[in-house]
């Protein structure tokens, strides 16, 4: 496990079919034709947080929130959409990748969603 948290999300995000990374609001954010799936924060507005923030199905963001609220946390503005946000340090490249692949699933059209098993 990498201790470089953007490279770390980096590595994870791009390996996805078809993902770019562009630069929104100050922070790196990972796309697939044109539509956000994953977040990077580096503290954002000062709340010492290292994190990727991850759309979820519905329902994930409360199961993670409550049962591990040390490595899972409802990030702001896009919290109340159901997004999940990663503490990167906490969490193993696994578990990230599996929330990443998620929600890359949720947004990514049903071609490059059977190139990553989703």
């Amino acid at each position: 496990m990498s201790t470089d948290p953007l490279g770390r999300a980096r590595s994870i995000c791009l390996s996805l079919p078809e993902t770019t990374e562009q630069e929104a609001w100050g922070e790196p954010t990972f796309r697939v034709r044109k539509k956000i799936f994953a977040m990077f924060a580096n503290s954002h507005h000062g709340d010492g947080r290292v994190a990727l923030w991850c759309k979820a199905p519905l329902g994930v963001q409360e199961i993670l929130v409550r049962s591990a609220p040390e490595k899972f946390f409802v990030p702001p503005y896009v919290g109340v959409s159901g997004w999940v946000g990663i503490l990167l340090a906490r969490c193993d490249d696994a578990e990230v990748r599996e929330l990443v692949v998620q929600s890359y699933c949720m947004i990514a059209p049903k071609k490059l969603q059977a190139l990553v098993g989703g």
